[in-house]
């Protein structure tokens, strides 16, 4: 009866955790682009209600401070 003289060597580290790292890296990958898209999106919706902002406010002392704004 013949017997191995060697044993199949142990998984090493990384390649027994590589699948879950690279799950992880693309989680938070994907995790950082839609954190990035909802500030890009928030500074739009800032910008287009300090702009709205800013005319009403023009309009408003054209009507009632008697003068026209200064655009500066």
């Amino acid at each position: 009866m013949a017997t191995k003289t060697h044993a199949p060597a142990p998984p090493s580290f990384n390649d027994s955790f590589q699948p879950a790292a690279d799950w992880w890296s693309g989680l938070m990958q994907s995790w950082s682009q839609m954190q990035r898209v909802q500030l890009e999106a928030l500074d739009a919706w800032q910008r287009s209600l300090a702009a709205t902002q800013r005319e009403l406010w023009d309009e408003w002392i054209a009507h009632w401070a008697g003068g026209a704004p200064i655009d500066a």
